[in-house]
């Protein structure tokens, strides 16, 4: 009801049917107003004449089917009212006489009585009410109206058009970021808003591409420095060398996920159907060879299938588990089948994140450690790796503490069609 549509909408149609309002009122006041004057001395003038004749001829009222009665008295039904018009058009002429106006509501008919001697009353026909077409001004009001309103909501819509691009590219942001292209047809407005927000989207895809190959590069033009500070190391003496290329390993874990972040950004997908009970029970597998603690809440998985990249989502995974292993002091996984979505859940034993922090687990170097120590190690871009991947794969990843202390990660992906 707020819309600008909404508003404008009703503005156009308050602003239709008050100028017809206004222009019906004036019509009717200026192009129809009756001679009133005119039409009081005509009635005048007839009952002098009438008047006239009966007194010499009373036996005229028969032969010219004048009703002649007693007094008109008010009756259930029967209204009598003076006439003043008439009487004031007769008092000019130097005719005093009491004339009344008789009406019949119920058959919508009035009579013209005036006294033509004591106690005898002529009655003449009257104009009546004006016919009541009420049905058929009903219906014109209701055509008018749906008229009006039918004409503002098409107009409000058109101008309100591009404001609803706005709405339906920001609606169809992709997994990059970005809107998807929006057809350039439809009035001039709707176009020239479509063309601005492609052209929009085209340069800031430009950019983001240039930005993640620079990133890439640089990660990868870091690995020959850093392989030859790796044999430098080698001839320093024993209690600086191993200070040494402890720091290059985690320079080189750095360069490694910044390559596979921004690869995971610009690579195009090409999924295929992919058993996510398979690839957990592998994970879990490979996990414990190299003494990560991960327990399965079933003795198995359920056979669940899902559209993914299955590399990608393996890694994606991997690094989840991994973490949860590592920070959390051993992980426990959990999947089921959600409806039409298949349901991961990892939880662990951990400290957990705080709630002020929580919301940033995904940005890329991120530690929950402000002094950012390397008790553990990692280069801080896993979960925002693994989101990357869930994304593309149209899922979704949510983390939250759980009560009883540890964090648990929440990933739900679509199923794959039968």
């Amino acid at each position: 009801m707020r819309s600008l549509r909404f508003r404008l909408a009703l503005l156009l149609l308050v602003s239709v049917l008050g100028v017809v309002a206004v222009a019906a009122l004036v019509s009717i006041t200026v192009l129809d107003t009756p001679d009133r004057d005119s039409f009081r001395m005509t009635f005048a003038e007839e009952v002098r004449i009438v008047t006239a004749v009966l007194k010499f001829d009373p036996a005229a009222a028969e032969r010219y089917n004048i009703k002649i009665a007693g007094t008109p008295e008010r009756e259930p039904g029967i209204f009598v009212h003076d006439s003043r018009g008439i009487r004031d058009a007769l008092a000019a002429r130097g005719i005093d006489q009491d004339v009344r106006i008789v009406g019949d509501p119920n058959s919508r008919t009035r009579q013209l009585a005036f006294e033509i001697r004591p106690g005898r009353w002529a009655y003449l026909p009257y104009p009546g009410f004006p016919p009541r077409n009420l049905p058929g001004f009903v219906t014109y009001l209701a055509v008018l109206a749906l008229g009006a309103a039918a004409v503002s909501i098409f107009a409000a819509t058109k101008m309100t058009r591009p404001l609803v691009i706005l709405n339906e590219a920001v609606s169809t942001v992709g997994p990059d970021g970005l809107p998807a292209h929006i057809p350039e047809d439809g009035p001039a407005e709707v176009r020239v808003t479509a063309s601005a927000l492609n052209r929009l989207t085209a340069r800031v895809r430009t950019a983001i591409e240039s930005r993640m190959r620079l990133v890439a590069a640089a990660g990868h033009d870091l690995r020959t420095p850093m392989t030859r500070m790796r044999l430098r190391a080698e001839f320093l003496p024993d209690d600086e060398r191993e200070t040494w290329l402890k720091d290059l390993d985690e320079l080189d874990r750095i360069a490694d996920s910044a390559i596979r972040l921004v690869r995971e950004e610009v690579e195009p997908s090409s999924q295929e159907a992919t058993r996510l009970d398979l690839l957990m029970t592998e994970i879990v597998e490979e996990l414990g060879e190299i003494g990560h603690p991960v327990g399965v809440s079933a003795a198995a998985f359920p056979a669940v299938s899902v559209l993914a990249r299955p590399l990608a989502l393996k890694r994606a995974l991997r690094n989840l588990v991994e973490n949860a292993a590592v920070h959390g002091g051993g992980a426990r996984v959990t999947l089921a089948r959600v409806m039409d979505s298949a349901e991961l859940i990892i939880t662990d034993n951990g400290p957990g994140i705080p709630e002020a922090l929580i919301e940033r687990a995904f940005e890329p170097f991120f530690r929950v450690d402000p002094g950012r120590r390397k008790l553990k190690p990692g280069a801080g871009l896993g979960m925002a790796i693994a989101k990357e991947i869930v994304t593309q794969t149209g899922g979704t990843i949510a983390i939250t503490n759980r009560p009883e202390g540890g964090l648990e990660q929440v990933i739900r992906l679509p199923l794959a069609a039968a």
